[in-house]
């Protein structure tokens, strides 16, 4: 292994976490702007904004896309966009707290992927720290329990960004990390839009909003996706599952500290296992 690569091990897991950060954010920043403006359309102003962002700022990228790179980074965004579009509608049949939890499944969904779809062996080790994540969130999230459409709906939304983490893993060495970004959220922009328009596409209403595309179009999904594409190209799949459900253990911090929200013991307790099998994995995965 040259130096160059084992650096990019270490800073990998790092990066990702920064990632975990900004989603967080995004949770608490886009409270108010969903009140103004429907999902979908928030979504594809937030996935427009963020290809032609990263068009402007390079458009040289667009004579890097080739026939591989425009398929893989077109299967990867479309499960990208199905995971996002599922949860919007299963949010709309079910209870926040609920479909967090659901959502944070990826981190079960991704290695049982792998598994079965790479034929890659998952160590008792890594599978204990997936638990401990698992058990981690159900603490942060859940508040009771109904199984009905939404919950279903949110389940396929699990298994989806879990496809798209199991696909980056396979995909990502060797390609254009930039132009398989910029063809992925070009993806989610045509899904998101679809289904916007055919809604009713509701732009957003004053500044405040247009304020929040851009922190999520530029910070949270062009460069967080740049990020995890590079990442995905150093790392297991399901270590980037462990420690993207940081998102979850961000959000609820961020919520506190400028939402003015209380937290509970309970998730409090339910934080600390979601952390702790973060660097559990991070810092020994066998």
């Amino acid at each position: 292994m040259s130096s160059s690569h084992a650096l990019k091990m270490r800073l990998a897991p790092w990066a990702l976490l920064l990632v975990s950060a900004a989603w967080g954010l995004a949770f608490v920043v886009m409270k108010d702007a969903i009140e103004k403006q429907s999902v979908n359309s928030f979504l594809f102003s937030r996935f427009l904004v963020a290809v032609i962002a990263m068009v402007l700022l390079k458009p040289s990228v667009l004579k890097t896309i080739n026939r591989e790179i425009l398929k893989k980074g077109f299967i990867a965004g479309l499960f990208l966009a199905s995971g996002y579009i599922l949860q919007t509608f299963g949010l709309a049949l079910t209870g926040a707290a609920i479909a967090g939890f659901i959502t944070g499944l990826y981190v079960v969904a991704t290695p049982v992927l792998a598994a079965v779809l790479l034929k890659v062996r998952i160590t008792p080790f890594t599978w204990s720290c997936v638990a401990l994540a698992t058990l981690g969130l159900a603490l942060l999230s859940l508040k009771g329990w109904n199984l009905g459409l939404g919950e279903f709906l949110v389940f396929l939304c699990a298994i989806a960004f879990a496809a798209h983490i199991i696909a980056l893993s396979k995909w990502s060495n060797g390609l254009d990390v930039y132009a398989m970004t910029i063809v992925q959220l070009a993806t989610c922009a045509l899904l998101t839009g679809a289904i916007s328009f055919a809604q009713g596409y509701e732009a957003p209403v004053d500044l405040s909003g247009w304020l929040v595309v851009l922190y999520t179009a530029v910070v949270c999904t062009a460069v967080a996706f740049v990020v995890q594409t590079w990442s995905q190209a150093h790392m297991s799949a399901t270590k980037v599952a462990v420690i993207l459900t940081m998102e979850v253990v961000f959000a609820a911090v961020f919520a506190v500290i400028f939402g003015g929200e209380s937290i509970s013991l309970r998730a409090l307790l339910g934080g600390v296992l979601v952390v702790a099998a973060m660097f559990m994995i991070v810092l020994k995965e066998a």
